[in-house]
C-alpha cells in the first residue's frame, strides 16, 4: 500500500480531516485509590460516564466531516499479523518495571500465554493489563505477590493520545514517554505506525528508545514552526534531538524551546497554550508575560543555533513571520484563571481556524474565546478530565488539510 498523501499536518489549526482517538475501556476499572497515582490520575473516574463522554466527543468531530480512528481498533487490526503480535509480547515482558517485576518464569510464561490469545484479547491484556490472580502459573512471584497486585499494568493514559505521537509534515514522531506508567503505550503506538497497513510507507522520526519528548508538548505555530515545551515531560536533550531531526528532513526551519514550570499542573505545554487561528493563541495568563522561548535553527552540519530567550509570544511571530501573535485574553482573575487552567480550559482542540473544541464547565475561558471571534464546541467531560487532559491530550491529529 502507499503512503495515503492526505496524511500530516502542518499547523495546530489546519482543518481536521482525520484523527486517532482512544474511547476508555477496562483499563479505566482497573484504577484504585492505591494505583491512582502512581497511574496519573487525580482521581477515580466513572466510567461509564467518562465513555458516554468521549463518545461526546467523537460524535462533536464527526459532525464536522472529521474522521475518527480509534486506536484500539488500529492495534487490533495490527495483531492479525503474526510478526507483529510477536514484537507486542516480547516489548511488554521485557518493559522497564514489568520486566523486572516478572522475573524470569513469569516473562517466559507470558510469552506462551499471550501468544495464545486472539488479537482482540491480546489487545486487551495489553491495554487493561493482567493481575496476578488473572493468570494460570505457579512462581515464586505469583506466590509472594497479593492476589490483586498487577503483573501488566493498565494504561489508563491511552485516552491521551496526543502524547505517544505527533505528525510534524508528512512524517510521525514517536515519542518517548517519561513516565514509567507510560512508556508501553509509545510501544503499541509505533507498531500501529510500522505495522498497520494504513500506514504504510509513513516516514517516522524520534522514538521510545529516544530521550524525551511528549507530544502534549509539541505545538505547529505555523508551517515550518515548532513550538516544543521543555519541563516536567519532555527534557531539553529530547528537544535538541528532535530539532536535528525536522531540520535534517526539512520539516521546518525554526524550533522554539520553551521552559515551563516542571510540575503538574503545567505537565505539557498545550496546558497552558493553544493555537485556535492562524495567529490566534489562548493562553494561561498567570504565565502570558514570563514565558520565554529560546528559538533553534539549522547552523553548519551538526551544529544548532540557540538564539538569546526572548518572550515566547515576541519569538513565535518572529519565527512565524507575522507581525504579532493575539494572545486571546482571557480577563480571568487569577484564580478564576487558576481553576479553569487546571480544568484545561487552555487544552483547545482547533477543527479548523476559529473552529475549537473545549470542555463546557471552562465557561469564562469559552466565553472570552467566543468575544474574539472563535466559534467554541462544548463538550462536556467532568469525568475525562479526572487524568488531567482536554480535548487536544485527547486527540491525534493523523490528517489535517494545509493552510
Amino acid at each position: 500500500m502507499t503512503l495515503d498523501a492526505g496524511l500530516g499536518a502542518t499547523s495546530e489549526v489546519g482543518r481536521l480531516r482525520t484523527v486517532m482517538l482512544h474511547r476508555p475501556g477496562p483499563e479505566l476499572t482497573r484504577l484504585t485509590p492505591r494505583n491512582n497515582d502512581t497511574l496519573l490520575f487525580d482521581g477515580i473516574p466513572w466510567v461509564g460516564r467518562a465513555q458516554e463522554e468521549h463518545d461526546g466527543f467523537a460524535q462533536a468531530l464527526r459532525e464536522r466531516d472529521v474522521e475518527v480512528l480509534y486506536l484500539t481498533d488500529l492495534l487490533v487490526e495490527t495483531l492479525a499479523d503474526d510478526e507483529a503480535r510477536a514484537t507486542a509480547i516480547e516489548a511488554t515482558v521485557t518493559s522497564g518495571t514489568t520486566s523486572l517485576r516478572l522475573g524470569d518464569s513469569l516473562r517466559d510464561y507470558f510469552r506462551r500465554a499471550l501468544s495464545d490469545l486472539d488479537p482482540q484479547g491480546l489487545m486487551v491484556a495489553l491495554t487493561a493489563g493482567v493481575r496476578n490472580d488473572e493468570v494460570r502459573a505457579s512462581s515464586l512471584v505469583t506466590s509472594l505477590l497479593g492476589h490483586d497486585e498487577f503483573l501488566i499494568d493498565p494504561l489508563p493514559n491511552l485516552l491521551f493520545t496526543r502524547d505517544s505521537s505527533v505528525w510534524v509534515g508528512d512524517h510521525v514522531a514517536i515519542t518517548s514517554l517519561k513516565m514509567p506508567a507510560r512508556v508501553r503505550e509509545s510501544q503499541l503506538t509505533e507498531l500501529i505506525y510500522s505495522r498497520h497497513p494504513r500506514f504504510a510507507g509513513t516516514p517516522r522520526i524520534h522514538g521510545y528508545t529516544y530521550e524525551h519528548v511528549e507530544g502534549g508538548d509539541v505545538l505547529l505555530l505555523a508551517p515550518g514552526v515548532i513550538a516544543v515545551g521543555v519541563g516536567e515531560r519532555t527534557t531539553p536533550a529530547g528537544v535538541e534531538r528532535l530539532a536535528r531531526r525536522v531540520f535534517a528532513d526539512g520539516l521546518a526551519h525554526t524550533v522554539l524551546a520553551v521552559p515551563i514550570a516542571q510540575e503538574r499542573a503545567t505537565m505539557h505545554l498545550d496546558t497552558v497554550a493553544t493555537m485556535v487561528d492562524v495567529d490566534k493563541i489562548v493562553m494561561y495568563p498567570n504565565v502570558a508575560h514570563t514565558l520565554t522561548a529560546y528559538a533553534v535553527t539549522a547552523g553548519d552540519g551538526e551544529h544548532l543555533d540557540v538564539a538569546s530567550a526572548e518572550p515566547f509570544l515576541e519569538a513565535a511571530a518572529k519565527a512565524m513571520g507575522i507581525d504579532r501573535l493575539h494572545q486571546i485574553d482571557t480577563g480571568l482573575d487569577p484564580v478564576t484563571a487558576e481553576r479553569e487552567q487546571w480544568d484545561d480550559g487552555n487544552n483547545t482542540l482547533a477543527i479548523a481556524p476559529r473552529v475549537a473544541v473545549a470542555y463546557e464547565r471552562n465557561v469564562e475561558t469559552n466565553a472570552r474565546l467566543e468575544a474574539a471571534g472563535i466559534e467554541v464546541v462544548a463538550i462536556a467531560g467532568s469525568e475525562l478530565g479526572s487524568g488531567r487532559g482536554g480535548p487536544r491530550c485527547m486527540s491525534c491529529p493523523v490528517s489535517r488539510e494545509p493552510l
